[in-house]
């Protein structure tokens, strides 16, 4: 077995250097894969908001902006790379133990290490986005408030505003002064720049101040959401630890009836580990591990504001 996989990795090293493989093309032609070419009105769509791309390319995308914020841009087609190169080893491996119900499963769990190892960079990222936006849309607010013009509002405030948020809003500036006097327009390019339900909401309020100024007291409401936020997400920090920790436990206890039952009964052992029937069991085990721990991930996240 040692044997195969060290011919498996040769022949992936000898494909790479063959066909000079670098990580930052492999990313590239994996972005491309998720990203086909459509059509210029496809595209005009895309720009305008009203098509999305594909989920998958949005998180990568996502991922990638998080490392670039972080200082860690190198990393991103690093990952990419390692997750690619693991998923063969996945299929190679399962392919060697002789159980191809496992190769789905084996694949994909590993392919998603890498990115499971990087993933503490974009949890810390979005908490860093989400705390700077709600310093952000407090100074603008209040900003705002006095001034009834939204454009002196984040003038006055945007040397203090910090990254990834100064450049959104630096953009808007540029857009609403020099491009176009379509104050709304500006606004609504803003709101696609940032993920998040009380950003759009908030742009959404001030869009509608531009025909009503009277309507500017809805803001603060919807910046103090995000205070709520903040606040609920460190009470629930304990007890979705907990919930992980619970689930972890339960993996556990799986996976170690394995080798428990080779001391209770060797032949159910031998069954389970060589028969089709015990490979297809250890296939499906594995499968219902991968989902729910996919949905652990989701569920234990910390929680965000939908309208």
């Amino acid at each position: 077995m040692i044997y195969s996989i060290l011919a498996s990795v040769l022949w992936a090293a000898a494909i790479l250097l063959l066909f000079n493989l670098t990580p930052q093309q492999v990313t590239e032609d994996l972005l491309s894969l998720l990203t086909p070419k459509d059509s210029l009105n496809a595209r005009s769509r895309i720009l305008r908001g009203n098509r999305k791309k594909h989920r998958l390319y949005n998180i990568l995308l996502k991922f990638r902006e998080a490392l670039v914020s972080t200082g860690k841009s190198s990393q991103f087609a690093a990952v990419c790379f390692t997750s690619l190169f693991l998923f063969g080893a996945g299929v190679i491996i399962s392919v060697i133990l002789g159980n191809v119900f496992l190769v789905p499963v084996v694949s994909v769990a590993f392919a998603i290490i890498p990115f499971l190892y990087s993933r503490h960079t974009i949890v810390l990222y979005e908490k860093h986005q989400n705390g700077e936006l709600e310093t952000t849309l407090s100074v603008v607010t209040n900003s705002y408030l006095r001034s009834e013009n939204i454009l002196i509002a984040v003038e006055e405030n945007l040397r203090y505003i910090k990254p990834p948020l100064n450049k959104v809003f630096k953009e808007f500036l540029g857009e609403a002064t020099a491009i176009s006097s379509d104050i709304k327009a500006a606004l609504k390019n803003m709101k696609s720049k940032v993920e998040n339900s009380v950003f759009d909401e908030w742009v959404d309020a001030l869009i509608r101040c531009q025909d009503d100024r009277i309507l500017k007291d809805t803001l603060r409401p919807v910046v103090d959401k995000l205070t709520d936020v903040r606040i609920v997400n460190n009470e629930l920090k304990t007890l979705l630890s907990s919930a992980r920790n619970e689930y972890y436990m339960m993996v556990m206890l799986v996976l170690g009836n394995i080798p428990l039952l080779y001391l209770l009964n060797k032949d159910w052992f031998n069954t389970l580990l060589f028969s089709q029937y015990g490979k297809a069991v250890i296939g499906l085990c594995g499968l219902v591990i991968l989902v729910t721990f996919v949905l652990m991930l989701g569920l234990t996240k910390p929680i965000e504001y939908k309208k």
